[in-house]
């Protein structure tokens, strides 16, 4: 696959299919705007000439503080015209956090949600607040430059330049700026076109938050490189969903499992004799393991199979999904064409992969039952700045960390050298090569020396009935080294299964060593923006 810059496939799009609808934006009360490529180009011209004006380069980023709104898609595609890089954040990010992201990045100019444009405050940079609506595309408004024109003459950014620095959910550690270059972008939007069966003629359902990788890579990537549609709403409505995708003529849909958890806790909640709408839907991504009995809930709802997959920021593209025809709950497919992978099998006496063994993704099938049952490290092959991320930002020591040489690897024609990225995520493999989530490495506790998945209980107690969801955590114990703590969010808060029940499920169920030491009752899990859950808040 030759370099394309994101730039490219923009204007590739522009070019092929400048009558087609490119955007279809919904705000908060639920009106619609709508923009071709032709006319969005448009606007994006203009938007580089207002950013050039506001001091925007190659050294000077553009800090993103917005939801979803037609803004933050412009911002993104006028810094891509012009070589700049964008810095796209949680819009309810507070004071401190602004400051601290832009002490890290030197941004030329801070777009914020015009609601929390008081935690701007303290910044040093201009700061421009947007009311996340149409408006703010409209002549006069403050992404039109003030004196006219169009963006000076440059150099077109070359395909390894940065275009983004995305900081990491901070699930289990402090968040990591992840360098994102022209040729990630022009990668993922390709690639995932491609696994999504994506056409022009296809649009994208986009509630997930703009500023994290999923809507971004596997939504807007692909719809630009295709020539597709987006339909974008201004946030995630659980009771709203349904009727969004049918409103807006959804094909495609990308989710966690938790707003799917939402999504069905919601239509649990009509009427028995109420008909809902009718969805087109061809296609739904999902990532992170469901219940049999969720996934089948969700399957009847979209009245398509929904294919899970995997990948991660530093993957760009995803690293292994389900075909079509292999859909399920609980794996994450074989690897996706074009792509590599090593396992690090865990040794039984070293949980922390000290005396990792080794293997090709070519060798799975020959490995023996015990080897599919024990969980190895995920590592990936890829070019820096191509198949994976460039780098973590103004960190070196982290970044070789994550990377190891791959020499006498396969070699490519741009020269560039394939490395291996450690993921720090644990999977299974059977003998057909279809790969199981089995957790993060941190996930990995020695209960009385014997190593425990707590993704692999989460997955076995969030079929006991009565729980929504479950999270597990892992606590020390004088006599066992690590015990696993469980908590629980009830499906129905007013009657919570009893901890006696959980108990005689989880004996039935699990090893002993798997088995939860202590379990905590919550109104909700701990999460993310994006739906993941905050292990870190429920260990402290």
């Amino acid at each position: 696959m030759d370099l394309l810059t994101f730039e490219q496939l923009w204007q590739r799009s522009v070019a092929a299919h400048g009558d087609r609808t490119f955007l279809l934006f919904r705000d908060r009360q639920r009106t619609d705007a709508e923009w071709t490529y032709a006319e969005f180009d448009r606007l994006v011209t203009a938007a580089a000439a207002r950013l050039e004006e506001l001091g925007a380069s190659r050294e000077r980023p553009v800090h993103l503080c917005v939801g979803n709104c037609p803004a933050f898609v412009l911002l993104w595609l006028a810094a891509s015209r012009i070589g700049t890089w964008i810095v796209p954040v949680d819009p309810t990010s507070g004071a401190r956090e602004l400051q601290h992201q832009a002490e890290r990045t030197s941004p030329a100019v801070t777009f914020i949600a015009a609601e929390h444009a008081d935690a701007a405050a303290a910044l040093s940079n201009p700061v421009v607040a947007l009311e996340q609506t149409a408006d703010d595309l409209r002549h006069g408004g403050p992404l039109v430059p003030e004196h006219g024109g169009e963006p000076g003459a440059r150099q077109a950014p070359a395909p390894l330049e940065r275009l983004a620095v995305m900081f990491t959910s901070g699930t289990t550690s402090q968040p990591k700026g992840v360098v994102l270059t022209q040729a990630n972008y022009g990668y993922t939007g390709r690639t995932m076109a491609e696994l999504s069966g994506l056409r022009p003629h296809h649009r994208w359902l986009v509630t997930l938050p703009l500023f994290h990788a999923n809507a971004q890579f596997y939504c807007f990537a692909s719809a630009i490189a295709t020539g597709a549609s987006v339909a974008l709403t201004s946030s995630f409505s659980a009771s709203g969903w349904v009727d969004d995708a049918s409103a807006l003529r959804a094909t495609h849909a990308s989710l966690f499992a938790a707003p799917i958890r939402m999504i069905l806790s919601k239509q649990a909640d009509r009427p028995a004799t109420a008909e809902g709408p009718q969805l087109s839907l061809t296609h739904v991504w999902f990532a992170q393991n469901l219940s049999h009995a969720h996934y089948e809930a969700f399957a009847r709802l979209c009245g398509v199979l929904p294919r899970q997959l995997y990948g991660m920021t530093e993957t760009t593209a995803v690293v292994a999904c389900q075909p079509p025809g292999r859909e399920g709950p609980d794996s994450i497919g074989p690897v996706i064409p074009g792509r590599r992978i090593r396992i690090h099998r865990l040794a039984e006496t070293d949980a922390a992969g000290a005396e990792a063994r080794p293997e090709s993704a070519e060798a799975l099938a020959a490995a023996t039952r015990s080897d599919e049952d024990r969980p190895g490290l995920l590592q990936v092959y890829g070019r820096r700045g191509v198949e994976l991320f460039r780098e973590y930002l103004d960190a070196p020591e982290v970044t070789r960390r994550a990377f190891a040489s791959s020499a006498g690897e396969e070699a490519h024609d741009d020269d560039l050298p394939e490395v291996l990225f450690t993921t720090g995520d644990l999977v299974t493999s059977d003998a057909s090569g279809v790969l199981r989530f089995a957790g993060r490495s941190d996930d990995i506790i020695k209960v009385a020396g014997e190593n425990i998945s707590l993704a692999e209980v989460e997955a076995v107690l969030a079929e006991a009935p009565g729980v929504l969801e479950v999270a597990v955590v892992s606590e020390a114990d004088p006599i066992r080294d690590a015990v696993p703590v469980a908590h629980v969010v009830a499906q129905d808060p007013a009657h919570p299964p009893l901890e006696a029940e959980l108990m005689q499920y989880a004996a039935q169920h699990l090893p002993k060593a798997a088995r939860p030491h202590r379990w905590k009752w919550l109104e909700a899990l701990p999460r993310t923006s994006v739906g993941k859950i905050r292990r870190h808040a429920l260990r402290q």
